[in-house]
């Protein structure tokens, strides 16, 4: 994959970058792995505004991704599928892999790093260590670069799934493998738990320049307006006269809780026990 740059032709093309599609094998998605997306613009079941700066946007279709790659009310051991399509996802940074199982279902999945259409990847407790093969971490070997990794045994992988992404497997003691992952924090997981084996795929996406504010707003943000411009009314930063400092002993978020550092993890959360260094 590569990064396309462009002549300074006008002003959103002078820093503009974008990705080739070249890996892209198809432009329509599978209509049963698709379901309607309703727009909230950062909105809640109230409708309060929980997340700012959100709305409009080009209208998306919702697929059905399939996380969880264990096979319920299965005996066989190994389930094999073969790629049948690359497919772009509006609805995150990675590209998506079509399979086609050997009784005929279809399914989407994260696309791996370096995996191809006509490419067969393997799920099951004795699965080939290849690229895309989904198995428990007590399978793997040490030193593996996982991705989509199961945090709770059945439900899904939940970490490294954007584009780039992975986690390495350092240790195995006892009922828990050792993981150092992507955020630099080292914590330990079930060995039972699933994760697929490879880096996920579109590494490029972190050198991606939109170039121009249109861009974002296609994408549906918003412009973004600091509180110290705003009203007292608006946010707690706001008001005085001229350029005037927030007032404040530290920065604070609309709603007068403290930001920018502090931290918000709860500290009698019950899986602190399992991280071994926390993210730095």
């Amino acid at each position: 994959m590569a990064i396309r740059l462009y002549r300074a032709y006008s002003p959103g093309t002078r820093s503009r970058s974008s990705l080739f599609f070249d890996e892209i094998t198809t432009n329509r998605p599978q209509k049963s792995l698709t379901v309607g997306k309703k727009a909230c613009s950062g909105r809640n079941n109230r409708g309060v505004i929980t997340l700012g700066d959100r709305g409009g946007g080009h209208k998306r279709k919702y697929r059905i991704i399939h996380f969880n790659r264990k096979e319920p009310n299965s005996d066989v051991d190994i389930i094999t599928a073969r790629v049948i399509s690359i497919e772009y996802d509006p609805n995150r940074n990675v590209r998506i892999a079509l399979l086609c199982y050997e009784n005929g279902t279809k399914r989407y999945i994260l696309c791996p790093r370096s995996l191809k259409v006509g490419m067969t990847v393997s799920s099951g407790s004795n699965a080939p260590i290849e690229i895309g093969s989904a198995m428990p971490l007590s399978s793997m070997p040490l030193g593996s670069t996982v991705h989509n990794v199961e945090l709770t045994l059945g439900k899904g992988g939940q970490l490294a799934r954007s584009a780039g992404a992975y986690a390495q497997l350092i240790a195995k003691e006892g009922n828990f493998v050792t993981l150092k992952l992507p955020s630099g924090e080292i914590r330990l997981v079930h060995k039972q738990c699933y994760a697929t084996l490879g880096q996920v795929g579109n590494i490029e996406f972190a050198n991606v320049r939109l170039g121009k504010a249109g861009r974002n707003r296609w994408l549906g943000r918003r412009p973004h307006v600091r509180g110290v411009v705003k009203n007292p009314i608006d946010h707690p930063h706001g008001g005085g006269e001229g350029r005037s400092p927030i007032g404040r002993p530290r920065p604070v978020n609309p709603w007068g809780k403290p930001a920018l550092g502090t931290k918000t993890r709860k500290a009698t959360k019950s899986s602190s026990k399992y991280i071994l260094r926390s993210r730095r």
